[in-house]
């Protein structure tokens, strides 16, 4: 075979892959792209972090192995974190179909048609008679993935897995904040019914001490009916006290997937619970831990692939195609040797005059980017802003406890001063009673803000990504969408962070 023979096939090949590739400028991307910016943390002020705040399980800090078991129930059989684990699976297996459109396929089939033949179709002893038409083929075709459509898909597919387990973290983190908070906040009510309760025998025994007073002609009725008045006070808040105590077990029964009888019994104790040491230095670049944020920068990545997926489809699609297998009409050599065929080539199919439809799927996926983009920006700028209040509320709460504390401590001296005086006959029992319900008020001043600042200590975990840790980070680098403009090369195509589908 002469040189020239040789070059033929590759000629008659390379003419309509030339042909196609000019053809392929009629379908322009000329004037589409994202806009959109990401905002990098340096913007906002953020430097990086070196604590190690918060830990995984934070919430073993509190000394509570009830609310240790509670939090483990709920993250084993909550339903909502069911939901956000289904999705995640739903994200692996698109995945998984992705990544098949980069191998080669293989099926088989199978047929046997019994039909007439015509005689104005096929002449000879053929027409007008039945037969059957039989075949059994194997059949193959591969896609190459030339200008990296698939590999692009793909790799939205991987940045859209990855946002869907930072938003399974994110649920848990979410899951476990609530459970504590609703904990705690069970703790509150039942140390504000206790001392309701010391607050309603006080004032059942000014009650009692202004009725002997009137009796004895030392006081007026105006005074008995102001006691009068307090007493059924209390008792209203205590019966709103026990509804509130039992709406708060019922929501951490529902927080761990369970019956209402399940936490029936919960009697936490909140000076037990201690406040979380917070360390001396708490940079508010500790929000690139949050799972929120990571979904939404991964979700940006998988939002340019698919740009760059959707300007791949301007381009041909090449493809290798064969078959081997029998054929025959009737039975009889059906599977002989004379039976056989096979056949192998290549198939192009590429976009010509389509209407429209590639370019508005082109603008629809780089709006669908600079959405991506826009709602990360959104997502930064709100996690900065939780951090601070979270910071600031804790710093505040601190404050105002030692100033609770100084002033209960100025108020039981003030009530042993004045308990000496009665019992030395130099003062009246109401001035004591009086005095003892200054102190009943900070307690229970204190008790609230006992509870408020280990609610703010949640409240800043959970703003601080509660000890989530992504286990495949997202690129840092600000998006330039100037590189989402142009179709990548096969080596920019490959998976940059080693994430096996």
């Amino acid at each position: 075979m002469s040189p020239r023979t040789a070059l033929a096939p590759r000629r008659l090949l390379a003419a309509p892959l030339l042909a196609a590739l000019l053809l392929a400028g009629c379908a322009s991307t000329e004037g589409i792209a994202p806009t959109a910016q990401l905002t990098a943390p340096q913007q906002l002020g953020l430097q990086p972090a070196q604590t190690a705040f918060p830990q995984t399980d934070w919430w073993t800090a509190l000394h509570s192995p009830e609310l240790d078991r509670l939090i483990a129930t709920a993250l084993a059989d909550n339903p909502s974190l069911q939901v956000a684990q289904a999705r995640l699976a739903q994200a692996r297996a698109q995945v998984q179909g992705a990544d098949s459109a980069l191998k080669p396929k293989l099926g088989a089939s199978l047929s046997s048609t019994r039909q007439q033949f015509s005689n104005s179709y096929i002449y000879g002893p053929y027409g007008g008679n039945w037969y059957s038409d039989n075949e059994a083929m194997l059949q193959g075709s591969w896609e190459l993935d030339f200008f990296g459509k698939n590999r692009q898909t793909l790799q939205a597919a991987i940045g859209e897995a990855h946002a869907a387990a930072a938003q399974e973290q994110a649920a848990r983190v979410l899951l476990a904040a609530n459970v504590a908070s609703a904990y705690v906040n069970l703790a509150r009510l039942i140390a504000v019914h206790d001392v309701l309760q010391s607050t309603l025998q006080q004032r059942e025994h000014m009650l009692r001490l202004v009725r002997d007073r009137v009796r004895a002609g030392l006081e007026t009725d105006v005074q008995e009916k102001q006691a009068l008045a307090e007493v059924p006070q209390i008792r209203l808040q205590l019966e709103q006290t026990a509804v509130q105590i039992s709406q708060a077990r019922n929501l951490l029964a529902a927080l761990t997937g369970q019956g209402p009888q399940a936490t029936a019994t919960l009697t936490p104790d909140l000076a037990a619970l201690p406040t979380l040491a917070l360390p001396e230095t708490l940079p508010a670049a500790l929000v690139g831990r949050r799972a929120d944020l990571v979904a939404a920068r991964w979700q940006v990545e998988a939002a340019l692939h698919g740009v760059k997926a959707a300007r791949a489809a301007f381009y041909p699609n090449i493809n290798l195609t064969a078959f081997a297998g029998f054929s025959a009409l009737g039975f009889s050599h059906w599977l002989s040797g004379n039976s056989q065929t096979l056949g192998v080539g290549p198939a192009l199919t590429l976009p010509i005059f389509e209407g429209g439809a590639l370019r508005a799927q082109l603008r629809g996926k780089s709006a669908q980017a600079d959405a991506a983009i826009a709602q990360y920006n959104a997502t930064l700028v709100d996690a900065v802003r939780e951090v601070a209040d979270a910071i600031a509320a804790r710093r505040s709460i601190g404050q105002e406890m030692a100033q609770q504390q100084h002033a209960l401590r100025a108020a039981q001296d003030a009530l042993r001063l004045v308990e000496a005086r009665y019992k030395a006959g130099l003062s009246n029992y109401l001035t004591v009673l009086s005095v003892q319900s200054s102190v009943l008020k900070l307690q229970q001043a204190g008790v609230d803000l006992k509870a408020q600042a280990l609610v703010d200590d949640v409240a800043l975990i959970r703003a601080l990504g509660g000890g989530y840790a992504p286990s495949t980070p997202p690129p840092e680098a600000p998006v330039q969408t100037a590189q989402a403009a142009h179709p990548a090369s096969p080596e920019q195509n490959q998976n940059p962070n080693g994430v096996q589908p």
